[in-house]
């Protein structure tokens, strides 16, 4: 498929952008209102227009002050549909940007229309949360795209699904960074919609020929740059944009993979390490001045690279319809919602899909074709003295695990221990109440003892002591 101009909403820090620019898409405009983001967008992109609020693009469009590209793609913000933003939906000025999204990508064609050129590419991308948002934004937002008059109402949208409408053909697809060559747990959904003689089906599901792979055990303990590291997973939980603030406070800190071993000293993730994380060139947010917690927050938020690459691959491939399933609708008579008069909607669940006798479509989160990284690939020696984790800090993370009746990882909480150990207890004590501890904290659950002529020894609720392991 032939086109070359990209309009950006939403940018970021630009992840469509190092993705697609090496397979010759042209960016003609971005729309970033955050600041650290838009400093980026300065410093790498320096010639592309960023034209800050999204809401005065379509009046911009129209009027020609800007180009109508071949091709929209955004990430409307996903606080509105994510659990750390409570799942608002268009109950939230960020989720109703969703909609916003929408009238771009109409005011967009309007212009191509004017200019006697075809429908433009819609590309979104947005958390799973989106699919069982309590508002139906995303029934909103395919609906609007597809341009049905009413909006098809569902408790929960499948993880893949098409919809063939009177404007648009829709396709969504949700998929796992972690099969892309990303040592990090990142499902995202993945939203194409075109003309109706466009069909991202083919762009976004895969004809299934073999079997999916899963992600292979890895080494956790590995030496690198003359450092010993240790891992306590093989990938990382997703990468989320609080990391630099919330580094001790997410589940991601008890299941231990979003810390690192260096040395036989425990620290966070770095924000280099974050970057590579997701796929982005080294020190790509490494901008003069910029603060760790503005590079963990741009990085988090972001997307996954390669997957987005990935995707645009198959798009500059695409060649027209080979799935055909308009005329296979009766196979699929069980998965089929017709809209009487302006098109159907196709439940694909997040499976493997037979259409009748002929072919099988890969629906899942996990492409035909898989890449593998583990987290050597990712960890760098360098990391700034200022990540790694003190033995008051250590000490915290296991008294809320204990005081929240968490689950924790095994190793990590012996690694926690030991750290600890370093410091007196009373010393421990009196530092880590230097900060006022949450609501959950209750200082008589967790003792501390001394015993003479013995290292300091942590009791907790019966847990062998970190020291020959006695209990106390």
């Amino acid at each position: 498929m032939i086109f070359q101009s990209v309009g950006s909403i939403c940018s970021g820090i630009e992840a469509a952008s190092v993705a697609w620019e090496p397979l010759g898409m042209q960016f003609e405009w971005f729309s970033e209102i955050a600041d650290f983001p838009s400093r980026v967008l300065a410093e790498k992109y320096p010639k592309i227009k960023n034209l800050g609020d999204m809401n005065d693009i379509p009046a911009k469009i129209e009027s020609g002050e800007i180009v109508a590209p071949d091709l929209i793609c955004g990430g409307t913000p996903c606080q509105a549909f994510s659990l750390a933003g409570w799942k608002t939906g268009l109950n939230d000025d960020r989720g109703n940007l969703t909609l916003r999204f929408v009238d771009i990508a109409d005011s967009n064609d309007k212009k191509r229309q004017e200019e006697k050129k075809s429908p433009s590419i819609v590309f979104w991308e947005n958390v799973e949360g989106v699919l069982t948002d309590k508002t139906n934004a995303f029934g909103c937002l395919v609906c609007s795209l597809a341009g049905f008059d009413d909006v098809i109402e569902l408790k929960r949208w499948p993880n893949a699904g098409v919809i063939h409408g009177a404007k648009r053909n829709v396709a969504w697809r949700v998929l796992d960074a972690k099969y892309f060559g990303l040592p990090q747990q990142r499902r995202r959904l993945y939203l194409m919609a075109g003309g109706k003689n466009f069909f991202p089906e083919n762009v976004l599901f895969e004809f299934h020929t073999g079997r999916l792979e899963e992600y292979p055990s890895a080494q956790l303990t590995f030496e690198k740059e003359g450092h010993r590291f240790e891992v306590f997973r093989e990938y990382t939980d997703c990468l989320y944009s609080a990391y630099g603030t919330k580094w001790n406070g997410n589940a991601a800190a008890y299941n231990g993979s979003l810390f690192i071993v260096q040395d036989d000293r425990l620290r966070r993730i770095s924000p280099l390490e974050c970057e590579r994380l997701m796929g982005f060139p080294d020190n790509y947010t490494d901008l003069p001045g910029a603060k760790k917690t503005n590079r963990y927050q741009a990085t988090g938020n972001s997307w996954a690279v390669p997957v987005v690459k990935w995707i645009g691959k198959r798009l500059t491939e695409y060649s027209g319809d080979m799935m055909n399933l308009d005329s296979k609708t009766n196979f699929l008579l069980a998965r089929t919602t017709e809209i009487p008069g302006q098109g159907f909607f196709v439940d694909f669940g997040k499976d493997i899909i037979e259409i009748g006798a002929e072919y099988t479509l890969n629906c899942t989160a996990i492409p035909e074709v898989c890449e593998f990284k583990d987290m050597s690939a990712i960890v760098s020696s360098d990391a700034p003295e200022d990540i790694y984790i003190s033995p008051v800090g250590c000490y915290g993370i296991v008294r809320r695990k204990q005081e929240r009746n968490l689950k924790i990882n095994p190793r990590l909480e012996e690694v926690l221990l030991s750290i600890s150990s370093q410091m007196s207890p009373k010393e421990i004590e009196k530092r880590s109440r230097i900060q006022k501890r949450g609501r959950f904290s209750d200082p008589p659950t967790l003792q501390i003892t001394e015993k003479e002529d013995t290292a300091p020894a942590y009791c907790f609720r019966g847990l062998e002591c970190n020291r020959d392991v006695k209990k106390c």
